[in-house]
């Protein structure tokens, strides 16, 4: 529960038996510190989740902090904390043995490599920089084809040249995000099928060729010259890159692709070696559009705003201009049925908004002035002005699409375990090929040509290029299909971790209710005056206070007020003001008591509310207590499911508030939740998740991303109740729920568990495949054509199957 929380229940702490609240105005506060960040360190010994643990152990109970945000595959740490505390968390980290160095933003270039699209292409360049000093972080986007490099002038051109040694042509990108060699060069249909199919066609004549016409030098001259063009029009990239591995002394895909190839080539199985390599460009531009498929999911939100706006101008007339030229304080007009092109709120009319492209609701929300709207959602109803809150390039649906891309760089457990099983696989297969080529004459009675063909053809069977494939586009599937939903998932691990959850610790205002007390019971005691004039009476005066309880009683009558003569707030009792002539008060337990105007019924009907969690102030004139106005924060429709859902998947569920343990008990019965813990601290809370994480195991933390964020770093995986993308709810947790819907948060672990099963299906897939091809290969007759198609068979399965996570839906 957040600070303001515990001030209002401060306010409304018991004062004797049978207490009420008083409607005043809360204190204010002031911070004596200032809250830095986030910032960025890169800790180069930092990559793996047992020494994120340690970090997290080093800085436990450290006041101060407010969010600690991890990127294992870039090693690096994201620091939000008071100025104080800052420094104080960096010489914890040195402690505990590892070296933080500061990230900025200075020294950061991008880059465009054409031909970088997979994580084995990634894995690469990785390597290829590994252990170069002076680089502080690497951000790939594979989508875009991009690298941005931390580094400064000198090892950033070092780490240029490694890049292109490793047969890669990295293309500076300036601010506008396009360079002019990617402006240049067409990516359209003629520079990847075009060429593929053109190749396939000059291999399918050479094969035909060599089985047509009797063997002879100018049938094998023209075959050999129709080969030499399939392999260098289809297979270029291919040679480049394996060149490249193998002159650096590494073994990978491209380098078994070269050598099988040339090797068949050499050996006069030229059509074959032309047929192999066509068809391998076009199983990689298969997979390449499916795993852009994949990653563009995501991307598609982009397109849902609008690129232009009607603005109104200082002259009062409306312009249509583009959202990129639009202000913040502008004001915006909508008409019925167009999207919303930027953030803002609405200044003029009333409408139902469809935000399912945002927050994944499934029903429109009405909104009237005061309530947000956000780009990309659809105005249905009736025209709407808003005033732009946020400039289009940091609209809630942008940072929803930044996060995701960061997300996709940040590699999953599986994937980092898949890239380590390759880089030992590779070799190994590289080796039983030579051993097959030198040994199976020896033992097989195979000729020297045969066994070089049998050992080629054990090449292009065993290249891991659907192993690498696999986990990539199923995790990028598993984090769009997240986001559709208003799940926004802040990487690979929470993705994967999320299915081990245990226990999930949950805040109770605002995360299980709804966080705006409402009124919930209004019962006259005087009968001498009729219900509305009471409500009237009661209105008048709470009308006049900013106090939470006051606002409920306020909103939560329909009656007209009337004018309030002599109004004031008295400290810690209540309010009073004069209508009509006569002096009246909303007044709590106390001060009725001290006006002398309690008695036994009174005490009883106070006690049926208090048992039910809710906060009770009394009307009263100066004779006699009128009404009882009951005030609660009632519990969201969808948390009682949520909490089900929970159980239903083996998940405890557990209450941590601020709130007093009467109130807290309500609202878990309400709930379902059994355990309950009331009366907490931030620092208590941050005990209580330690002490479940040792009872159950890994635990997640639930709560609005601001003062829960002690709790939310101390937990294996942090939600945070995001109200449509916060700035704040974004940077302090691990997933944010978009919608504040509790039923994200069981649909979010089914998605781990489903997407945590295709990755195994996939890697089940791929080397099963694999196995018995390369059993086919050494025992039997195996042709390189079936070598390719079981390579391409393979790949494109485990594409085809990460991408089932699209097509269905979160909750399933």
């Amino acid at each position: 529960m957040n600070s303001a929380h515990q001030r209002q229940h401060a306010d409304a702490a018991c004062c004797g038996s049978g207490c009420a609240t008083v409607p005043v105005a809360p204190e204010p506060t002031a911070s004596d510190a200032t809250t830095i960040g986030p910032q960025r360190f890169r800790i180069e010994n930092m990559d793996c989740a047992s020494e994120e643990s340690e970090i997290r152990r080093a800085l436990e109970g450290m006041a101060g902090i407010r969010s600690l945000r991890f990127n294992l595959g870039d090693r690096e740490l994201a620091i939000a904390a008071d100025d104080h505390a800052l420094p104080e968390a960096l010489e914890a980290i040195r402690k505990a043995g590892f070296k933080p160095e500061p990230l900025g933003a200075k020294n950061v270039q991008r880059f465009r490599i054409a031909n970088m699209d997979c994580a084995s292409e990634e894995s690469e360049i990785r390597r290829a920089l590994d252990g170069m000093a002076g680089i502080r972080s690497l951000q790939f986007n594979l989508g875009e084809r991009e690298l941005a490099i931390a580094a400064d002038d000198p090892v950033l051109q070092q780490a240029l040249d490694a890049i292109r040694k490793a047969g890669f042509k990295p293309e500076p990108l300036g601010d506008t995000g396009s360079s002019a060699a990617a402006v240049a060069s067409p990516t359209g249909f003629w520079t990847t099928w075009g060429k593929s199919l053109g190749a396939l066609g000059l291999a399918v004549a050479a094969e035909g060729l060599a089985f047509a016409f009797p063997d002879s030098v100018p049938v094998k001259a023209l075959g050999m010259a129709l080969a030499a063009a399939a392999i260098a029009l289809s297979g270029f990239s291919v040679y480049g890159k394996g060149l490249a591995a193998l002159r650096q002394g590494r073994l990978n895909i491209n380098a078994l692709m070269t050598v099988a190839v040339t090797g068949a080539f050499l050996i006069g199985q030229w059509p074959e070696a032309a047929m192999v390599m066509a068809l391998y460009a076009i199983a990689e531009a298969i997979e390449a559009r499916a795993v852009d498929r994949a990653r563009g999911a995501i991307k598609s939100l982009l397109a849902l705003a609008p690129e232009q706006a009607e603005v109104r101008q200082d002259d009062g007339n409306w312009v249509r201009m583009g959202v990129k030229e639009v202000t913040v304080g502008m004001t915006v007009r909508i008409r019925p049925g167009e999207r919303v092109p930027l953030d803002g709120i609405v200044s003029l009319g009333q409408s139902a908004i469809d935000q399912s492209p945002v927050t994944g609701e499934s029903l429109p929300v009405d909104k009237s002035p005061g309530d947000e709207v956000f780009a990309g959602t659809v105005n249905q109803a009736a025209a709407l002005e808003i005033r732009v809150t946020a400039p289009a390039s940091d609209s809630t649906l942008a940072r929803i699409i930044h996060a995701v891309e960061q997300a996709q760089s940040s590699r999953a457990p599986t994937q980092r375990f898949v890239d380590r099983f390759a880089a030992v696989y590779t070799p190994a297969v590289f080796v039983l090929a030579v051993a097959v080529a030198l040994l199976a004459p020896w033992l097989m009675g195979l000729t020297w040509m045969q066994a070089a063909y049998k050992a080629l053809v054990l090449l292009v069977i065993a290249c891991p290029c659907a192993l690498v494939i696999s986990t990539p586009v199923t995790v990028v599937s598993g984090l769009a299909a997240g986001a559709r939903r208003g799940i926004l998932i802040k990487g690979g691990v929470y993705l994967e971790e999320a299915r081990k959850i245990k226990a999930v610790a949950l805040d109770k205002t605002g995360t299980i209710t709804e966080g705006k007390p409402k009124l919930v019971a209004f019962e006259p005691v005087d009968t001498g005056l009729g219900q509305q004039a009471l409500e009237g009476l009661a209105k008048s005066l709470a009308a006049r206070s900013d106090h939470p309880v006051s606002k409920a009683i306020a909103d939560g009558v329909s009656s007209a007020t009337q004018e309030v003569d002599e109004f004031q707030a008295v400290a810690g009792r209540g309010v009073q003001g004069v209508i009509d002539g006569h002096t009246y008060v909303l007044a709590n337990h106390r001060w009725i008591e001290e006006r002398g105007q309690c008695s036994a019924d009174l005490e009883a009907r106070l006690a049926v509310h208090e048992q039910a969690g809710r906060t009770v102030t009394l009307l009263a004139s100066s004779e006699r207590v009128m009404a009882i106005c009951a005030v609660a924060d009632t519990i969201k429709s969808s948390s009682a499911q949520a909490v089900a859902d929970l159980k239903a998947l083996g998940v405890t569920p557990v209450m941590l508030t601020g709130d007093n343990l009467a109130t807290a008990q309500t609202v878990g019965t309400q709930a379902g939740i059994a355990e309950v813990r009331g009366n907490l601290l931030p620092e208590d809370k941050l005990q209580a998740i330690g002490e479940l994480q040792q009872r159950m195991g890994v635990t997640a933390m639930t709560g609005d991303g601001i003062n829960d964020a002690p709790a939310l770093a101390k937990a294996d995986i942090g939600f945070a109740m995001g109200g449509a993308g916060t700035h704040t709810a974004m940077e302090a947790a691990d997933v944010v729920l978009m919608n504040d819907d509790l039923r994200r948060l069981p649909e979010t672990i089914r998605l781990s568990r489903r997407t945590h099963a295709v990755l195994w299906q996939n890697i089940a897939l791929a080397l099963g495949i694999k196995l018995v091809f390369l059993l086919l290969a050494i025992f039997d007759d195996a042709s390189m054509w079936m070598a390719v198609f079981a390579d391409m068979g393979a790949s494109l399965l485990v594409v085809f199957n990460g991408l089932r996570l699209l097509r269905q839906q979160a909750g399933q």
